[in-house]
């Protein structure tokens, strides 16, 4: 593969992406000798597609499968129009204060020069510059009705065309997807799905990922893999009810390691972000 660049963010914005997980990610990966050679990596719930990156970086011999569920393809390959559009805000936001509320007329300026924008607006970045770190807002209808701030980003991102490059890209459900290759050998399992027991208006599906969805993909995973949580969501205590009252069931994860990382929405809301991994294969 031609060298490429080695990206530690994704190029646009995304809800959870794990670029504070790179470096625990990158060291869980060296349980995989050498160059990946005979290995297959698969980013089942591929978000930004980061974790993906940074495996085929890693480990640039092996097969890695990018499941690009939330179209996040789409949008580097918009990213001409994106900046097109941040352009037409700047016109109106430059000499406005920094991450102070709108004025009326202003968001209305603002929201003129997006409904008259021929390009795609890419939500997420629209998100990202109009509200403040935590705010949702599903689609423009919701954005229009959110108080505005001017939180433009500064200068255009960045062409990003070597993001992806040597990915096998598909875009399906797990349900689908993990069937072919959980339990093969050589065969990695990297899994960040939605918060269990969560509402998850961020992704592309605008569904709630349940308990049943929930227990459909851990009865699916094998060993090796990297289990992405949160506290935010009730997979501790799904692990903990395992150990204790399903032993059978419990065998596939124990002996898993373990990182930790806190984390916030806001200076007052914290949370705890749980990496496991096992590399260690089931017992007969």
């Amino acid at each position: 593969m031609t060298k490429t660049n080695h990206h530690t963010k994704a190029p646009l914005p995304f809800v959870g992406q794990k670029r504070h997980f790179i470096k625990h990610f990158k060291a869980a990966l060296g349980n995989i000798p050498d160059d990946g050679a005979d290995w297959t990596v698969i980013d089942v719930f591929g978000g930004s597609g980061l974790l993906a990156h940074v495996a085929k970086r890693t480990k640039p011999a092996a097969r890695v499968i990018y499941n690009d569920f939330d179209g996040y393809a789409d949008r580097l390959r918009s990213i001409p129009d994106t900046n097109r559009l941040r352009d037409r805000l700047a016109a109106i936001l430059d000499n406005k204060p920094r991450e102070k509320r709108l004025d009326k007329d202003i968001k209305s300026a603002v929201i003129a020069a997006i409904e008259n924008f021929d390009g795609r607006k890419d939500l997420n970045c629209l998100r990202s510059w109009l509200l403040y770190s935590g705010k949702e807002a599903p689609t423009l209808e919701h954005l229009y009705k959110e108080t505005m701030y001017n939180c433009l980003r500064r200068s255009p991102y960045p062409e990003a065309a070597d993001y992806l490059d040597g990915l096998e890209i598909t875009a399906e459900s797990f349900e689908t997807l993990l069937p072919r290759y959980a339990g093969r050998e050589n065969t990695l399992l990297v899994l960040d799905p939605p918060y269990v027991c969560t509402q998850q208006g961020m992704y592309a599906n605008k569904a709630y990922f349940g308990m049943i969805p929930f227990l459909i993909l851990t009865a699916m995973v094998r060993p090796p893999f990297i289990f992405f949580s949160s506290t935010r969501s009730e997979f501790a205590a799904y692990l903990d009810y395992l150990r204790r009252h399903r032993p059978q069931e419990w065998a596939k994860w124990e002996g898993f390691e373990h990182v930790k990382i806190t984390g916030g929405i806001s200076k007052t809301v914290r949370y705890e972000d749980n990496m496991i991994y096992r590399f260690t294969p089931e017992q007969a």
